[in-house]
């Protein structure tokens, strides 16, 4: 029989490195033969994904992304039945791998290593579904009317860490789970915001790239505006 600590270590790095598998990574290589890490935000998620190669891409790389923290629960609960405190680290690690993936070690310029990888919030999600399926009933329709509405989709991301803290809050607080739950929703969006601090900064700037409805309408306006200037100018008297 497999001694306890070996079953943690196990659900926890196989967490991790099921996590890293970079995804997008791959998408983008298959359809574009491109590396999707030297385009736009140089991310491995659905949302650069769909830059780099289309919306089908990133539509497919979100679901597999969204899979990887399912798979960490299975993991766990494989190794771990009934305990929440490995669960919980184990759908953790799974972020922090999509995040800071194992198989995208990079050189720095200035000396040392980083790992690449994404900013975890479909991750985050699949971590939260591996705890709770339900809660993607209240995740996804919140996820899917930010993304189109607010028009960020680093705000996006951090909408799926904040609601899934909410849930399992509220949960807690009726005794329908336990508060170790709650951890979890905490400690991905510390780990979502950390990587997306670039983003944060640009949001504060005013300077960070749309998405959805805003950037529809960012894009209309700059038309409508080309196209008035166009007017004046076929319309100005020769000198």
């Amino acid at each position: 029989m497999m001694p306890t600590a070996m079953k943690i270590i196990l659900s926890l790095l196989g967490s991790y490195l099921v996590g890293s598998i970079p995804f997008g990574l791959i998408v983008v290589w298959v359809a574009r033969r491109q590396d999707v890490r030297r385009i736009g935000s140089g991310r491995t998620g659905g949302t650069n994904v769909m830059r780099a190669a289309g919306w089908l891409a990133g539509v497919i790389t979100a679901v597999l992304d969204v899979l990887k923290g399912v798979a960490a629960g299975w993991i766990a609960r494989a190794l771990m039945p009934e305990n929440p405190w490995v669960l919980v680290a184990s759908a953790v690690l799974a972020v922090m791998g999509h995040n800071y993936s194992a198989f995208l070690v990079e050189k720095r310029e200035q000396g040392g290593i980083r790992f690449k990888g994404g900013a975890g919030g479909a991750t985050a999600f699949g971590g939260a579904m591996a705890i709770w399926p339900p809660i993607w009933m209240y995740v996804l329709p919140v996820g899917v009317l930010v993304y189109f509405l607010v028009g960020y989709a680093s705000v996006t991301t951090i909408s799926v860490a904040v609601v899934t803290t909410v849930v399992f809050a509220i949960r807690a607080l009726r005794g329908e789970s336990t508060w170790v739950y709650v951890l979890y929703g905490i400690a991905v969006l510390g780990v979502v915001l950390y990587a997306l601090r670039p983003n944060l900064e640009r949001l504060r700037r005013g300077t960070e790239r749309a998405v959805g409805l805003r950037a529809y309408l960012q894009k209309r306006r700059q038309q409508q505006s080309g196209h008035s200037v166009n007017s004046g100018n076929q319309n100005a008297t020769p000198q």
